[in-house]
């Protein structure tokens, strides 16, 4: 077998191969016994007709056909092994000659895994710099509140909703520009700090249980469902329950109830070290983040589409399993409800999707550049932290991808150790 690569355009590569013709023979010989096993003719058995008579009743173009795909199939396989290509699409095959006693020809067309001109990623890693964080007093103060009210007793009052009390409600939404009228939902907060539409709470204060009421409000233009954002909507609400909140007094009991803290100051202490330890790994996040928006600045390469597809596909896939585990609706319904269709919303997916792309291609070249390892053992030690924590582990084990688990942890343990060696010097 020879073989000619070229690189075209586009992150694809052209791959002539030329099959001898005696190597090609083979493979000619073998589609020949693998057509005749079926072959029936007169004096002799079903699958044991002379080779001779069978070529003369299997037409040879049929026989040149298997033998060519076979003939490709394996070399193909072969040349992008041997030659170390990333192939990360189909092949287009394209015969260029086929012909008994003649070498066999052939050209493939496959995308690949760019090229990455990286520039000076440690250098542009000295520019990065980590932030201290620290936690302030109050944010601690807002968690104890937080434990307080986890804590507090409830008791039903007969009297109109007021600031301070535990309202339980039905509600619906309409939205007459979308065209949407939401199932009937139930929700519970403390009236005045529930963070719902503004002016939501303020509608609900001096309603009784069992009262209902219908008024008209506006989500804010920045709302977290970009579909709401801006709209004017129609609430219809009624009021459940209406409970008197009391809060404990926050004292030494009263953190030794929530844990072994002999002090409310201990409670403290621990509140702060938790948060300090969240805000450690928003920085981190943030500063990792900026590493590889400024090394993707520099860096130069283009993204085969493909792979921005493909991204925008999985994208697509994690929406519909969290529309159907969250709303408890069919993706064709939410599709109607955001009044947009698959297509559209995977074209909104595109600047993310491309960014992922991205930061996935350079972290990749940086462990290629950098030889980073990641041994069994480590994966192995990875995957039974988090199978230890399900309750029937041996269980679990069964059900599960354990190929599927492991390539997955590779590549969370080779992108942990790129990033590693990238924030050595920050």
């Amino acid at each position: 077998m020879k073989t000619t690569i070229k690189k075209l355009p586009n992150s694809q590569i052209e791959i002539l191969f030329e099959i001898s013709d005696q190597e090609f023979n083979n493979y000619y010989q073998k589609a020949l016994a693998k057509l005749s096993k079926n072959l029936k003719a007169d004096g002799f058995r079903q699958g044991k007709v002379p080779q001779e008579i069978a070529e003369k009743q299997i037409s040879q173009a049929k026989i040149l056909n298997e033998s060519a795909e076979s003939a490709v199939k394996e070399n193909y396989i072969r040349a992008i092994s041997e030659e170390k290509v990333e192939a990360i699409d189909q092949p287009n095959i394209e015969i260029l000659k086929l012909a008994l006693g003649n070498p066999f020809e052939f050209k493939a067309t496959v995308t690949v895994l760019p090229e990455i001109i990286l520039p000076d990623y440690k250098k542009i890693a000295l520019q990065v710099k980590k932030r201290k964080v620290f936690v302030e007093e109050k944010e601690v103060d807002e968690a104890l509140k937080w434990l307080q009210k986890s804590r507090a007793k409830l008791s039903l009052k007969n009297q109109p909703a007021q600031k301070g009390d535990w309202v339980e409600m039905k509600f619906k939404i309409a939205l007459k520009e979308l065209n949407l009228n939401e199932p009937e939902r139930k929700d519970a907060f403390l009236l005045g700090q529930g963070g719902f539409v503004p002016g939501f709470e303020e509608k609900l204060e001096g309603l009784s249980a069992g009262q209902e009421k219908e008024f008209s409000l506006k989500f804010p233009d920045d709302y977290s469902q970009k579909e709401y954002a801006g709209k004017q909507a129609d609430f219809w609400v009624r009021v459940e329950t209406v409970q008197e909140m009391e809060l404990p007094e926050l004292n030494d009991q009263f953190a030794q109830g929530l844990g072994k803290f002999d002090k409310l100051a201990d409670l403290k202490e621990n509140i702060n070290q938790g948060l300090n330890q969240e805000k450690e790994i928003k920085e981190k996040q943030r500063v990792r983040q900026e590493l590889l928006d400024k090394i993707n600045d520099s860096a130069d390469f283009e993204i085969p589409e493909i792979l921005i597809e493909r991204e925008e596909e999985q994208m697509i896939e994690n929406l519909k399993q969290r529309v159907s585990q969250d709303f408890k609706i069919s993706f064709v319904d939410y599709l109607k409800k955001i009044n947009k269709s698959e297509q559209e919303l995977k074209n909104s997916f595109s600047p993310q999707a491309e960014k992922r792309v991205k930061d996935f291609l350079i972290l990749r070249e940086i462990g290629k550049k950098q030889d980073i390892k990641v041994s069994e053992a480590e994966i192995e030690q990875e995957m039974n932290k988090v199978l230890k924590n399900y309750p029937n582990v041996k269980e679990t084990e069964k059900n599960i991808d354990r190929d599927k688990l492991k390539m997955y942890y590779e590549d969370v343990i080779r992108t942990e150790k790129i990033f590693q060696l990238l924030e050595q010097n920050l």
